[in-house]
């Protein structure tokens, strides 16, 4: 695996025009080309499966807010999703060609090693239009298959100055999606949770920010857990149960 760049060393500036078409225009046909594949090799290599994807709202605001272990867990987020969703990528992606492909996807940059505004800017706006954004409280990958320990608070700013709802978002088995080069396929599963949502604060302390972060990172390892503990069957008969009206019984 190589190692992650921390530091990206152009200039806002170089960003601007993605920011720029992410903040005017909708994803383009390139969204639809790449969910298409993406989905059929979800489906197809890792047997990917999802639960409770209704509690993603049809329309509205929203931030969905999975775990990140791989590159692939954006598309696994959107993939049970009808909507198109929105995503923030570290900046380093935004090279050609691949840049081609994910400014007109819907993908925006935030800048590695610098307090980039632009980025909170660009996610406000997606929201106040009515969008749907995928962004990880953990900040970048972590390594180990497990939930990161710590919440950045970006998460939490953009919640609570937005008032949308935060839809935790649980991926298990998504570490090991590199191990298809030594034909392994893991078993893919997202789990989606309830919404939450907070009352709007348009200008939150940082422990403000890094309290709801750290309610959405609770959240996203209580469904890790389950799915860890109790696996597909369990997460299924749980949302069954949920949607029957019947008590949840304890495995």
């Amino acid at each position: 695996m190589k190692a992650q760049v921390y530091k990206d060393s152009r200039s806002e500036e170089y960003f601007s025009r993605f920011h720029e078409r992410a903040r005017t225009r909708e994803p383009n046909w390139v969204y639809e080309l790449v969910r298409v594949v993406t989905v059929m090799w979800g489906l197809i290599a890792f047997r990917m499966r999802s639960y409770a994807s209704e509690n993603v709202p049809e329309s509205g605001a929203v931030i969905l807010a999975p775990n990140h272990a791989s590159f692939m867990d954006h598309f696994f987020t959107g993939a049970f999703i009808r909507r198109r969703v929105r995503f923030m990528a570290k900046s380093q992606l935004f090279s050609k060609p691949m840049q081609w492909i994910y400014s007109p996807g819907g993908v925006f940059p935030v800048r590695r090693g610098a307090y980039d505004e632009d980025a909170f800017v660009t996610a406000q706006t997606i929201l106040r239009q009515g969008g749907a954004m995928v962004m990880y409280c953990e900040g970048g990958r972590t390594r180990t298959g497990k939930v990161g320990e710590r919440a950045r608070p970006g998460i939490g700013r953009i919640a609570l100055q937005s008032g949308a709802p935060v839809v935790p978002i649980a991926i298990y088995g998504s570490h090991k999606v590199r191990n298809w080069k030594r034909l392994q396929f893991p078993k893919v599963t997202i789990s989606y949770g309830e919404p939450i949502q907070w009352p709007v604060v348009e200008r939150p302390t940082r422990e403000q920010q890094q309290i709801v972060s750290d309610e959405i990172l609770s959240a996203i390892k209580d469904l890790y857990a389950e799915l860890e503990q109790h696996g597909r069957k369990g997460v299924a008969a749980r949302v069954r149960s949920e949607r029957a009206g019947e008590p949840v019984r304890a495995a």
